[in-house]
């Protein structure tokens, strides 16, 4: 909890500071002012994203009984990589591309309890709207796309757990920020909607878990 707060805090300054140092940067470096994207102009986005989970599902037995368990999924903070196309000067295509490690517990009165870590490829691909096509600010929402898919997962403490992959869909809001020339602050949030059916002990304990993670983000991208 401690981490995802210095992240998000971490965001929150970025947001406030890059309009500031944009404009240091347009009043000493004119020649090289930064402008909102256009159409054919191509994005490459390196972010650092932190992936959180609200899920506490409940844990019921093979008949469907409640065990008393929930589900907690950890955060995650990785390097990502967005791929941004601009198909008109307002409507642009990205790809988000990057993988994250969790650790699943199962919680609940005294018990709790790793049952499993597991590595997540993520891709979304989300088609975004972006009003402005001047100035040094160009915000974007968008909507798409994402599939989960679950590789590399590690049993704990003598439990057994399968998750199924699947698709998604996601909404994202954000914003790049130029700096100077090709180079500009982006900052980026995103809400995906994914379920995923987990079993565990071969079946003797299942649930279904609404994953439906934020995704934070804060990177720096460059316009060719």
């Amino acid at each position: 909890m401690k981490t995802k707060i210095l992240f998000l805090a971490a965001v929150a300054l970025a947001a406030v500071a890059a309009p500031t140092l944009a404009a240091a940067q347009s009043a000493s470096v004119a020649s090289v002012a930064w402008e909102a994207p256009r159409k054919g102009d191509f994005l490459l986005t390196g972010r650092i994203t932190d992936v959180f989970s609200q899920a506490d599902d409940a844990i019921v037995t093979a008949a469907g009984a409640d065990s008393g368990l929930k589900v907690d999924v950890g955060d995650s903070i990785m390097p990502t990589l967005g791929f941004t196309y601009f198909l008109t000067d307002h409507l642009a295509v990205e790809a988000i591309l990057g993988t994250t490690r969790h650790e699943i517990r199962a919680q609940g009165g005294s018990t709790d309890v790793a049952v499993h870590e597991t590595w997540v490829l993520p891709p979304v691909v989300t088609l975004q709207y972006r009003p402005l096509t001047q100035g040094r600010v160009s915000p974007y929402v968008g909507a798409g796309v994402n599939y989960m898919l679950f590789y590399d997962g590690k049993d704990r403490n003598s439990f057994k757990v399968d998750l199924e992959d699947g698709f998604g869909y996601a909404l994202q809001a954000g914003a790049d920020i130029g700096v100077q020339g090709r180079w500009s602050v982006n900052l980026d949030v995103k809400k995906v909607w994914f379920n995923t059916e987990a079993s565990v002990n071969d079946g003797a304990l299942k649930s279904s878990v609404d994953l439906d993670p934020w995704v934070a983000s804060v990177g720096v991208s460059r316009k060719f």
